[in-house]
């Protein structure tokens, strides 16, 4: 984190130090209006349980449980908070002006070992008055979070800060999967995976099984952690959501390694355990 009163480093060089525009340290989002944010909390909730909802459909069932809203100001929210509906939609293998898409890598593969893919996305967490995103890095075969940073702004710096902790702690995966988002079709995310031979796999779009191990991540951290509290801030966000990371890979016991014997493992207890075995001829 930026420390303004560095005897050291200026806080414009360690801006430059964490690859973070010294735009985005200063800046400080309006508040949003509080219909808008209650509003945003109740879309990102019906989001998380029917991901194919568009803003038509959104829009629908808002009005349906008594919200005046029309499709204009529903739309903009779900932009805001950076959500797209899962769903088929024309010129799907049209990519937009500069941005190499790389094909999806996943399907039929088989996971078994730790470090042979590696997924993340980007989440909407609201604060008091207003809301930052959540990026996370998770191992599909532990499900184990490796890395994750938070940010005021979609810009890609964060998502890259994210795999480059992911890298430093934990090695190079094979396979690293994303979606089709700017953030990661931007240079900087793709090239350094590029230049340690880590094969880029992107979900299709529309494909909402594509990148579900993120998802069911998501919907932990929404209900387990984020719904329960009212973060003030980032920083009261960041205190929060590392403690619940922590107790996430450490401590909770994960659906995934139940065993017919009764034995429950964490996502990193499988992740250090699988990553010590060796490779079988």
């Amino acid at each position: 984190m930026i420390e303004p009163e560095h005897p050291k480093l200026s806080t414009a060089r360690q801006c430059r130090l964490l690859g973070l525009p010294r735009s985005s340290y200063y800046h400080r989002p309006r508040a949003k209006p509080a219909e808008d944010l209650a509003l945003m909390r109740v879309i990102d909730e019906v989001f998380l349980a029917q991901p194919v909802f568009g803003s038509r459909q959104m829009t629908r069932w808002l009005r349906r449980q008594g919200y005046a809203v029309n499709r204009k100001r529903v739309r903009r929210l779900m932009r805001l908070m950076g959500l797209e509906a899962l769903y088929p939609k024309p010129n799907l293998s049209r990519p937009r002006a500069g941005q190499q898409v790389y094909p999806y890598l996943l399907r039929d593969l088989s996971v078994e070992r730790p470090n042979q893919v590696w997924a993340t996305d980007i989440t909407y967490v609201p604060i008091v008055g207003g809301f930052i995103y959540l990026c996370a890095v998770i191992d599909w075969h532990s499900r184990a979070v490796l890395a994750w940073e938070l940010s005021n702004s979609l810009d890609a710096g964060f998502c890259v800060r994210a795999v480059q902790r992911a890298l430093a702690r934990h090695g190079t995966p094979e396979i690293f999967n994303t979606d089709q988002g700017c953030q990661f079709t931007a240079e900087a995310f793709t090239q350094p995976l590029l230049t340690r031979g880590v094969k880029l796999s992107m979900d299709g779009k529309g494909r909402c099984l594509d990148n579900i191990f993120v998802e069911r991540l998501w919907r932990t951290v929404k209900y387990d952690e984020i719904y329960l509290r009212s973060y003030g801030d980032l920083t009261e966000a960041h205190t929060h959501l590392a403690t619940f990371f922590r107790f996430y890979n450490e401590r909770r016991p994960h659906s995934a390694h139940d065993r017919p014997d009764g034995q429950h493992f964490t996502p990193m207890e499988v992740y250090r355990r699988d990553r010590a075995q060796p490779l079988s001829a």
